[in-house]
């Protein structure tokens, strides 16, 4: 992993070394990830891989393929373009098998997408017999690239390449020597940018200086409404944190709901995941954090997977936030099942001083969550008494919200039942 501060040059130097092994290995196939396709598009497609190219292997003649997105050259090796965001073109280069994965700013790509693209990393590549000869080696080593600004502590980069860990389950790496990361920052790249971009770099605020010009992982962030370890209060008592109440298992469950934020989203990259989380209340009185489904679909889409978490967990109803176009989120519900029991919430106060009293609870080890997602809890320790910290949209943990406020808060809300 290359980490660092932005502008440079992690995308470049990866870039390079991705040509560079597909000229070594005749015939072999290479796979660069980002989380949107549109993104990778825009930026490895049409400006980093053209300028590498050009710079570094200027006598390379390269043919770009506009329709499949892949550069081949002479020596029949290709270098695939995708969006993990995009389900058929992912599953049509999975298809294939690759000797290079690169997760390029992977710190937006979820661990179970990194998974998924990594099972991929399987060709087996004979080294051209000029390069075998000057090795020693036979065959292309596989690699995985990665880079990313680095975000918090809590996300599955740190955990992997800092901490030797597998994200998730926290397992230790079998082979941690594997797993190598090095640091390159804009200072590294001053020469070929220009000097107004560091002024601007030095008008950040800390976290952000830290991220963007430092490249290193933020700690704990400052009055974070969740943490994952326990913390001390005033009275210097601990205060849990959410490693702390997680169990493997729950009781039995007395009532189930599936808790929905949707987004202004039409299925691309233009919009905010949607947020959806299954969460149960059990016979003791304490909540349970069931599953993260949240996905980046179409209405059609996202109603479906709503309607797949109320059957699979037998719900008891359906929460959903009324948004962007409000009888729309209703709608899409009901034309995916009819018969589903539904309520809709009404935004009537700011996300914070909703997540407020639910992160009371988790204060008072009120509430559990059955088993690890990282990508939710990841939001919920960016959420702090100012605002959200994180990147994006907190959607999981509005979702999150919902579901708790709906099973664990008595008294008045802020909603009204839609159907």
């Amino acid at each position: 992993m290359l980490r660092g501060g932005s502008r440079s040059g992690k995308t470049f130097l990866l870039c390079r070394a991705i040509v560079q092994r597909a000229i070594n290995a005749p015939n072999s196939r290479h796979v660069i990830f980002r989380f949107r396709f549109n993104h990778a598009k825009t930026s490895i497609w049409a400006d980093t891989l053209p300028k590498v190219i050009k710079l570094c292997f200027p006598t390379l003649r390269v043919r770009f393929d506009k329709t499949d997105f892949y550069a081949e050259l002479p020596n029949g090796s290709q270098i695939w373009i995708a969006g993990l965001d995009d389900k058929d073109r992912v599953e049509k280069i999975l298809g294939s098998e690759y000797a290079t994965v690169y997760f390029n700013e992977s710190s937006q790509i979820p661990w179970g997408s990194i998974e998924t693209a990594m099972s991929r990393l399987a060709q087996k590549c004979a080294l051209a017999p000029e390069i075998a000869k000057a090795t020693g080696r036979t065959a292309l080593a596989l690699k995985a690239y990665f880079d990313c600004n680095p975000p918090s502590k809590l996300h599955w980069s740190y955990q992997l390449f800092r901490q030797k860990l597998k994200p998730g389950t926290k397992e230790a790496l079998a082979n941690p020597d594997d797993y190598a990361e090095m640091k390159v920052n804009p200072e590294d790249n001053r020469e070929n940018l220009p000097e107004e971009y560091f002024d601007v770099l030095d008008t950040m605020s800390t976290a952000k200086r830290l991220r963007f010009k430092e490249g290193e992982w933020a700690s704990e962030v400052n009055s974070a409404l969740w943490t994952m370890e326990d913390r001390s209060a005033h009275d210097g008592k601990p205060i849990p944190g959410i490693d702390t109440t997680r169990v493997a298992e729950h009781p039995k469950l007395r009532r189930i709901v599936v808790a929905v934020d949707p987004s202004g989203t039409k299925g691309d990259d233009t919009g905010d995941d949607i947020g959806i989380v299954v969460a149960g209340v059990g016979i003791d009185g304490r909540g349970y954090v069931l599953e993260d489904a949240t996905c980046q679909l179409s209405p059609e889409g996202w109603a479906r997977r709503v309607i797949e978490m109320y059957r699979r967990w037998n719900a008891d109803r359906i929460i959903a936030e009324r948004n962007y176009g409000g009888a729309m989120v209703a709608a899409v519900i009901k034309a995916a099942d009819r018969s589903a029991s539904y309520k809709e919430v009404v935004a009537s106060r700011g996300k914070v001083v909703r997540a407020e009293p639910i992160a009371a609870l988790y204060e008072q080890a009120k509430v559990s969550h059955c088993g690890h997602f990282p990508d939710l809890e990841d939001q919920m320790c960016n959420m702090t008494a100012s605002g959200y910290v994180g990147e994006g949209s907190p959607d999981r943990a509005d979702a999150l919200v919902w579901a708790l406020t709906e099973l664990m808060l008595d008294g008045a809300r802020p909603w009204t039942d839609a159907l």
